[in-house]
């Protein structure tokens, strides 16, 4: 009896060993060559998308907290309150403004008449970009224009004041003669205000014409006078951007053609740049944003500046003669189309050109008399079928007769299939066009499960820009999408794809980039603002892990020989910085599972030293925000890898990047 108890304890105790080992999760094996470079990572692999929508320029990058400093709003007192005029109490009668039209100046077409009847108080508020963000014992500079019109008005008192009415700031300025002067001055803030105004009171009576009020922070990008947003560019600083793609998107186009961006309106002095309505102001009737209008003062020529300040390629794109085809689709006939032709060639002229050339010229009043350098002109946003080939066509045959260096960047519509894409692609390599802008907005699962999408691209045909992209967690453009870990993780692991890829897939960028917290109308988005701060979503920092790994030359990194593509839920890509001699490796799990790794380094020999940066998460629907700006963003450790191999343990739901050094 006691032998078979024995003999059955044995059998327990060799199955629960047997259970135990199988219990042990499997070693996936990994192995790279640093010796042989597949690729050339292109300086341009990993930029930057803008567009302005979302309030992105005005009411964002561009500082300027008045909103219709001009009055050339359709409504031209929009943004301007007159809470004790004629025009809300007949018994105050203490005065009114009137817009009155200007014949000086096309671009500037009103001014502000202001009349005071007497002392009952009369004020012109300006109600902001859904209010102005003041920090206590900053410095903002005031500056208009104004000619006393008639009586004796005698000063002119402008507070910030909070939504309580309390002052927050303040300066005076006297008004002298009736000729137009340019008037300056500066408020210090002693109090931070999200939501602040600025409130006009007048000394005396009489009437006073006044024009483009202003009001800027001091500290602004660079130290720039009417400068950009400091911490909007510093995060866009923080991307290590290859490029910079301006000014969109579909505002490029316009819903109809006499509402398209005209850049040549966008550059010289600021006074003179014609304002225009943002083509995203009544675009969604879940995000109505009848005040949506562009000053231009982020014009083109700041575009070329920031992209220098950032060390990105200019990426200007122009529209080819056609309308928004989600809206009008209005053509330019061909036999009209030369004007447009010619604002891209007189485009790389302002760019590139000597000081002694026409657009070279107008760069150089502006303060940039050395070129710009620029290198890629985008012909086109999204269009599809015959008529923007056509275009494209006219576009091309006429830059490459002047400019033949100049690198064109085509379209194949908005979807990443179907029949418009399939036709602009084959149409594409009919031209032997250089780069094709690729736009997907779907689901976390396609962006997974399409990591594959270029292995199978035709390597003699054109190069691709996968120029808007983002993983959609409701459906595009639904306003309950959100910037959630499920969707950067996803787009983490169809990036692994992009990389491998490198030597047919050149650009890439995210879209949009930013979005105001109370006047956005597309979302998801990488940057979220509001009046007084900023924040980089858990997507924003799956961009920085990767243009901050960008390295130089792509790597195979394997399983068994096949790539990592989704497999077991892991993605894999490698590249070598030679500049610094790292491996950087960069890995995905999306699996409910942590993952066991050996890391087997061939072609050379691992120093021992590893830095590791590691974006983890167990809540798919975690989001960044501004209570909580950094929830899911990376983390940085370190580990050693001993004999040429890496052994690690992925979490569950984690994107990591490894930079191993290796010895000379």
């Amino acid at each position: 009896m006691k032998k078979i108890i024995t003999s059955c304890a044995l059998m327990l105790t060799a199955i629960a060993m047997g259970s135990l080992v199988q219990a042990q999760p499997a070693v996936h094996k990994l192995e790279v060559d640093v010796s042989k470079s597949v690729a050339s990572i292109q300086p341009t692999m990993y930029g930057i998308f803008f567009e302005d929508i979302n309030f992105a320029a005005d009411g964002g990058l561009y500082a300027e907290l008045i909103k219709n400093r001009s009055f050339e709003f359709t409504l031209p007192l929009t943004g301007w309150l007159q809470p004790n005029s004629d025009r809300h109490s007949l018994n105050l009668a203490s005065g009114m403004g009137t817009i009155i039209k200007s014949e000086d100046n096309p671009a500037d077409r009103n001014f502000l008449r202001v009349e005071v009847n007497n002392d009952a108080g009369y004020q012109l508020i300006n109600e902001g970009f859904r209010g102005m963000g003041i920090q206590a014992g900053a410095l903002y500079d005031l500056s208009f224009e104004a000619a006393l019109y008639q009586g004796a008005i005698s000063g002119v008192t402008f507070d910030l004041i909070s939504p309580e009415g309390k002052v927050i700031g303040s300066t005076s300025v006297t008004p002298q003669g009736n000729n137009w002067k340019y008037y300056e001055g500066t408020i210090t803030a002693n109090a931070t205000e999200e939501k602040a105004q600025l409130r006009i009171t007048f000394t005396g009576k009489g009437a006073i014409d006044m024009d483009m009020i202003s009001l800027f922070p001091q500290d602004t990008w660079m130290g720039r006078k009417k400068g950009l947003r400091k911490d909007l560019v510093q995060l866009l600083d923080g991307l290590n951007p290859g490029f910079l793609r301006f000014p969109g998107g579909c505002i490029v186009e316009g819903r109809t053609l006499a509402r398209r961006y005209q850049w040549k309106k966008t550059v010289g002095p600021v006074t003179d740049r014609t304002m225009l309505v943002n083509r995203w102001n009544t675009e969604f009737a879940h995000r109505l944003t009848p005040d949506y209008y562009q000053s231009f003062g982020l014009g083109f020529f700041e575009y070329f500046q920031l992209s220098e300040d950032l060390g990105a390629e200019p990426m200007p794109i122009l529209g080819c003669g056609m309308a928004c085809q989600f809206n009008t689709g209005e053509l330019v006939p061909m036999d009209e189309l030369d004007p447009y032709i010619q604002d891209a060639l007189d485009l790389i002229e302002f760019a590139n050109g000597s000081v002694n050339s026409p657009w070279g010229s107008v760069r150089a009043d502006m303060g940039h008399p050395e070129p710009f350098n620029l290198k890629y002109l985008g012909i086109g946003n999204e269009q599809w079928g015959p008529e923007y080939i056509r275009r494209y066509e006219a576009f091309e045959q006429a830059i490459r007769s002047q400019y033949p260096d100049i690198v064109l960047i085509s379209g194949s519509g908005p979807f990443p299939d179907g029949e418009h894409f399939e036709f602009g692609w084959e149409e594409m390599k009919r031209l032997n066009a250089e780069i094709v802008d690729e736009h997907y907005y779907r689901a976390p699962e396609w962006f997974r499960e399409n990591a594959t999408r270029y292995d199978s691209y035709d390597r003699n045909g054109p190069k691709v820009f996968a120029g808007e992209y983002a993983a959609q967690s409701v459906a595009i453009a639904s306003p309950d999408n959100r910037n959630n870990w499920n969707c950067a993780l996803s787009e983490a692991a169809f990036m692994t794809g992009l990389e491998r890829n490198a030597d047919i897939v050149v650009m890439t960028s995210y879209a949009p980039l930013m979005a105001h917290a109370d006047a956005w109308q597309w979302t998801p988005d990488l940057i979220w603002f509001n009046n007084l701060a900023s924040y980089g979503t858990i997507n924003y920092y799956v961009q920085k892990m990767y243009s901050n790994n960008a390295g130089t030359d792509l790597l195979n990194i394997s399983e068994g020989g096949e790539a990592l593509t989704g497999k077991n839920g892991l993605y894999a890509s490698a590249v070598k910085d030679e500049a610094k001699g790292e491996l950087i490796v960069k890995l995905v799990n999306v699996a409910d599972t942590a993952k066991s790794l050996s890391l087997a380094v061939k072609g050379g020999k691992a120093s021992g030293e590893v830095m590791v940066y590691a974006m983890t998460g167990d809540n798919p629907d975690a989001v960044n925000s501004f209570e909580n700006p950094q929830l899911i963003s990376p983390v940085s450790s370190k580990t050693t890898i001993a004999k040429n191999t890496l052994e690690e343990t992925i979490p569950p739901h984690s994107f990591l990047v490894y930079r191993i050094k290796m010895k000379d």
